[in-house]
Formats: C-alpha cells, sequence, structure tokens
C-alpha cells in the first residue's frame, strides 16, 4: 500500500519560506509523479506542483510560479515543496499525492489515487 507522509508546515508571516516534505514508501519512486495540492476557495481542491521522479519534469500551478520549487530525493524516497515568498492566501492543509506516472497523465494532480493526511501551512499578515 502506497504510504505518503507530510510535514514541515507551521505558522509564517507574510513573505516567509516554508518547506514541506513528503516522505513515500510501498512503491518504486522511480515510477510516480508526485505532486501537492490544497483546498481552494470556490473549488474543492486545486493543483499547487508535481514532479516525475523519473524524469525530474515539473509542473506549477499559476499562482505559485516563480515563488515555489519541488524537488525530490530519489534515494530518500521524499519530495520536497519549498514555498518562499508566502502569501495569505496560501494558508490551506498541503497534501501530497502520488500517481503511477501513466495515470498521471490522465489525472489532475487533486485526483491523484494516493494522498497523505496533509500538513497546515498558515501565512499571517
Amino acid at each position: 500500500e502506497v504510504r505518503l507522509v507530510e510535514s514541515g508546515g507551521g505558522l509564517v508571516q507574510v513573505g516567509g519560506s516554508l518547506s514541506l516534505s513528503c516522505a513515500a514508501s510501498a512503491f518504486t519512486f522511480d515510477d510516480y509523479a508526485i505532486g501537492w495540492f490544497r483546498p481552494a476557495p470556490g473549488k474543492e481542491r486545486e493543483g499547487v506542483s508535481n514532479i516525475s521522479s523519473r524524469s525530474g519534469s515539473t509542473y506549477y500551478a499559476d499562482f505559485v510560479k516563480g515563488r515555489f520549487t519541488i524537488s525530490s530525493d530519489n534515494a530518500k524516497n521524499t519530495v520536497y515543496l519549498q514555498m518562499n515568498s508566502l502569501k495569505p492566501e496560501d494558508t490551506a492543509v498541503y497534501y501530497c499525492a502520488a500517481a503511477s506516472l501513466a495515470r498521471a497523465r490522465e489525472l489532475p494532480i487533486e485526483e491523484y489515487p494516493s494522498r497523505g493526511q496533509g500538513t497546515q501551512v498558515t501565512v499571517s499578515s
């Protein structure tokens, strides 16, 4: 069973930074895309970013481009989301999610079949 465990959330002031981690286990890391999504006003969820562990290709939603960076350490089966220049509207529970590379081509990040429990990010103004 795929297991994803997030960490690194917390409280930060506007303009600050946080780094989230997603530790993955029980699947072949290189065969998956790993991403982050969060709840969004007016929508159930919105995809933030993802990375293909095999190729290293990445995707960013427009609202985080230039501020967030996703990376992976395949030796540690861990994906990181470095969040800089945080805004109050970034406040949310951030969920790590995984899908096989084949399914990731068909699904938006927020519909990846495996997900963690989430980590709270709060940006205070």
